[in-house]
C-alpha cells in the first residue's frame, strides 16, 4: 500500500470514530494554544509575508484582475444596484459611529 493510500485510509478511520468536526476541533485548539504562547501579532506577521510571499509569485497585477473578477461576478449575482445598497448602508454606519 502506497504511503498517500495509507494516508488516506488513517484520515477516513479517525474520521469515523471522531467525529466529521473532529479535525476542525483540534485546529481550534491549536490556533488558539498558539495564540496563547505567541499573542496576536504572531498571525499578523505571519499573514503579512505570506501575502508578500504571493505578490512575489503572482504579482499586483493579479491581484488586480482577480478582484475585478469578483466584482463582476457579484454584481451578476447580486444586480447592478447592489454597490448602491451597500455603500448607502456603510454610509449610515459611519454616521451613527460619528454620533456616538
Amino acid at each position: 500500500m502506497s504511503t498517500s493510500k495509507a494516508d488516506r485510509k488513517e484520515r477516513s478511520t479517525v474520521r469515523e470514530k471522531y467525529g466529521e468536526d473532529y479535525y476542525q476541533r483540534i485546529g481550534k485548539k491549536g490556533g488558539t494554544a498558539l495564540k496563547e504562547k505567541r499573542g496576536s501579532e504572531y498571525y499578523r506577521s505571519i499573514a503579512q509575508k505570506g501575502g508578500q510571499a504571493n505578490v512575489d509569485k503572482y504579482g499586483t497585477d493579479h491581484f488586480s484582475e482577480m478582484g475585478k473578477k469578483g466584482g463582476n461576478t457579484t454584481k451578476e449575482r447580486q444586480g447592478s444596484d447592489f454597490y448602491s445598497r451597500i455603500g448607502k448602508m456603510g454610509g449610515a454606519a459611519k454616521r451613527q459611529k460619528n454620533k456616538e
